[in-house]
């Protein structure tokens, strides 16, 4: 067992477990709950990978060892009483088992439970989803596929003209007037992304790179 002096903060329960909660580090996206006692969480110190503990097989594991999609750790914290752990991952393809981005693809509504993949808890997660659908899907009538259509160019200039609205708006227009132009910016500039073929991924990593 670790002798690592940080785990002497974690409550564990009577059984040595405490719930972990994976998250997506760069969306916030929560992506599963499991289950760690000490030696997980001190693999996953030492490592920086993932690690928990198994309640059926009574055994520690690693998230990924068999299907590759291992979870980086960039961060771990404890809840206000110490008895719940948040791990911040980037996660290697899906976290379920199952083939889902998340664990959580059913919906409790009041008369039922639906099925569905979780476009993303993030506003522009779920607008990238909804972008890449229309892309799939062209549906008749979408101002997203219309613009698609139309190729970089078109997408390009729509970018332009929506940067020149939110400098006018900056400097000329009141707040509400500046939000809404940057969001229209912030859509047209995914949909010329899309348009490119380049993940918004490439772009926060970017972000990611410079804030370091």
């Amino acid at each position: 067992m670790s002798t690592n002096p940080a785990l002497a903060e974690v409550k564990f329960g009577p059984d040595g477990l405490v719930p972990v909660v994976a998250q997506d580090a760069r969306t916030g996206d929560v992506l599963m709950v499991a289950w760690a006692n000490h030696d997980a969480l001190a693999q996953t110190l030492e490592t920086g990978e993932g690690h928990y503990w198994s309640r059926s097989r009574q055994a520690l594991w690693r998230k990924g060892e068999t299907s590759g999609h291992v979870q980086q750790v960039t961060e771990i914290r404890l809840d206000c009483d110490r008895d719940t752990v948040l791990y911040r991952v980037r996660q290697t393809g899906p976290a379920c088992h199952t083939g889902a981005r998340t664990c959580f693809v059913s919906r409790l509504e009041r008369n039922q439970v639906r099925l569905g993949p979780d476009g993303g808890g993030h506003v522009l997660e779920r607008l990238r989803a909804v972008i890449a659908a229309r892309a799939a899907e062209r549906p008749a009538g979408s101002y997203t596929v219309d613009l698609l259509d139309h190729g970089p160019v078109k997408v390009s200039q729509k970018v332009g003209e929506e940067a020149i609205e939110v400098v006018v708006a900056a400097n000329a227009e009141s707040p509400e007037r500046l939000a809404s132009e940057a969001a229209d910016l912030l859509y047209h500039l995914l949909v010329l992304l899309e348009v490119k073929g380049v993940s918004p991924d490439a772009v926060w990593d970017e972000l990611e790179r410079r804030a370091r």
